[in-house]
């Protein structure tokens, strides 16, 4: 499909994989041509090709702007050994696995339906040796798993929506059996605003600094370029009703 006049059409430097339309139990992957999407913080694009993972008729998530973009700082500053919690449409662990700067790339997925659809794929052939090599799938729940081995980054994706109440709480209990040296969890930036502004604080520097320590979590994030512009975007274009009430403790 050829691009629509006066639209520009989504690019990204992250390997995605190629999915074909299929059913395994309640999961499915559906894939969509010609879609204007969101960014996570940029313009809406048009996406040639979309492929989304659905559950029943539901889609439980997409390959659109918005889901790249979302994930892209943790890619980017990946390096070592990756926990990544929620298996998704698989392609996080794949752009990981691609860094020369990650050794290892751990997914924690609990659901054998998800795991049945992964095998059927077989996303990962689509990878050279060596990046195929670091990958390597666990079934577990990832509030319960436990890390065999040093972690380097832990990057969890385990929510439907990109805000939910309790998220940090949820983070500290992975945390808790990971210990991991670094993290990045999905909807982080909305995390850190929505505590922010409950808390009085600027979405500037200071103010992300002071509500991560806050957080008592080793958070990455705020040493990518134009961080705090990221956070104020991103907290308009998707918190909507979703902050919390002022003076909310963390």
């Amino acid at each position: 499909m050829a691009a629509m006049p006066g639209l520009e059409r989504f690019e990204t430097r992250w390997f995605l994989p190629e999915y074909r339309p299929m059913r395994s139990g309640d999961w499915g992957i559906r894939t969509d041509g010609g879609v204007l999407a969101q960014g996570y913080w940029s313009p809406a694009r048009l996406m040639m090709t979309m492929p989304a993972l659905l559950r029943g008729d539901d889609v439980w998530m997409s390959l659109s702007p918005m889901e790249i973009e979302s994930q892209e700082i943790g890619l980017a500053l990946s390096h070592g050994h990756v926990v990544i919690m929620g298996m998704g449409m698989g392609w996080a662990a794949m752009a990981a696995a691609l860094r020369d700067e990650v050794t290892r790339v751990t997914v924690v997925e609990r659901d054998s339906d998800v795991l049945a659809i992964h095998r059927e794929l077989d996303l990962f052939a689509q990878l050279p040796d060596a990046a195929r090599a670091k990958l390597r799938i666990v079934q577990a729940d990832a509030l319960e798993w436990q890390a065999d081995v040093p972690v380097d980054l832990l990057m969890p994706d385990i929510w439907l929506p990109i805000v939910s109440d309790g998220r940090v709480e949820e983070v500290r209990r992975m945390q808790a059996n990971v210990q991991a040296a670094e993290i990045y969890f999905w909807g982080q930036e909305l995390e850190i605003a929505r505590h922010a502004r409950a808390a009085g604080r600027a979405f500037d520097a200071d103010g992300i600094a002071a509500t991560i320590r806050a957080f008592d979590l080793p958070l990455i994030g705020p040493d990518y370029p134009g961080y705090p512009e990221i956070v104020a975007t991103v907290s308009q274009r998707w918190m909507r009703d979703r902050w919390l009430p002022s003076a909310s403790l963390i």
